[in-house]
């Protein structure tokens, strides 16, 4: 058996085609402005690669330069300018908790990125509306995995729970991809396995009004990874343990989001469906939730 490889640049491609034609249609520009602290580094490179996203699917990308003393009073005349449709903070800005406050300074219905407390009692709580029936909003990374998932085939896209009876592995629970990637999937009928360097929690299903029950458990690495139809890996660290072939179920789903590599190359060897990269998806979800936000405003 040899993987398909699931490009993530092909699979956004449909996405932006659906956004750019929507967009067109909007009786006035969509505006979506980003906050930059620093002058270079990898804000600066996220900076660009956003404004090419929105330029092609035609939302208005304006970028402003900010030092960090001046994001608070930045965000808040943001929140107020009824022109402004979507924001994006280019973190770190301080590197410090003091960066937390300001996600949470952002007006959530123009938090494009999801990472508001507001989004994430939503998302924790499984409450998938808001408002009177919108839909809520996601944040990018988790929600292009489970994108991208859907086009390898890992689950049953009609079903009120997509992922009923799948066991999934994830290495990693960051606030940011990991945790919000398995209470998702859990919400969604999955049994999740979460590794992280405080070991492993299962994030259990409780069906479709609930949602999930996270619990402490004792399972190891290898009794989770031969036992899982899905295998999610992103753990930003060299000494990271390659997954491995043997380790793995003939046939399982495997998508790789670190920066790093963190499957071994044989393993494409048993794997039905490989993701080696998800950022060209982020940046659509990105992109999708800007739309959403702006055809769902009051």
């Amino acid at each position: 058996m040899t993987a398909r490889i699931i490009d993530p640049a092909e699979v956004a491609r449909a996405y932006r085609d659906g956004i750019r034609g929507e967009v067109a249609a909007l009786e006035s520009p969509l505006t979506l402005v980003g906050f930059l602290s620093e002058d270079g580094g990898p804000s600066r490179t996220y900076a660009s690669y956003t404004r090419k996203g929105c330029e092609d699917v035609g939302i208005r990308f304006d970028l402003r330069k900010v030092t960090r003393l001046q994001a608070e009073a930045a965000i808040e005349a943001a929140n107020e300018d009824p022109d402004v449709h979507g924001m994006l903070v280019y973190y770190p800005v301080f590197g410090t908790q003091q960066d937390t406050y300001l996600r949470d300074l952002v007006e959530p219905r123009k938090d494009i990125e999801g990472l508001h407390s507001f989004w994430a009692r939503c998302l924790y709580g499984n409450r998938r509306t808001y408002d009177d029936g919108k839909k809520a909003i996601l944040p990018c990374t988790p929600l292009a995995i489970l994108k991208l998932l859907d086009a390898a085939g890992a689950s049953t896209t009609d079903a009120d729970q997509p992922y009923a009876g799948k066991r999934v592995v994830i290495f990693n629970r960051s606030e940011v991809v990991g945790r919000p990637l398995a209470s998702m999937l859990a919400n969604d009928g999955a049994e999740v396995t979460s590794f992280d360097i405080d070991g492993p929690l299962r994030f259990v299903p409780r069906g479709t009004e609930v949602g999930h029950a996270v619990e402490e458990t004792s399972v190891t690495r290898g009794e989770a990874l031969s036992a899982a139809d899905v295998v999610i890996t992103g753990v930003p660290s060299r000494s990271f343990a390659l997954v491995a072939a043997h380790e793995l179920r003939p046939g399982v789903v495997a998508v790789n989001f670190s920066t790093l590599k963190n499957f071994a190359d044989d393993a494409k060897e048993v794997a039905s469906s490989f993701v080696p990269r998800v950022g060209p998806m982020t940046a659509t979800m990105a992109r999708r939730n800007t739309l959403r936000l702006y055809l769902d405003r009051d």
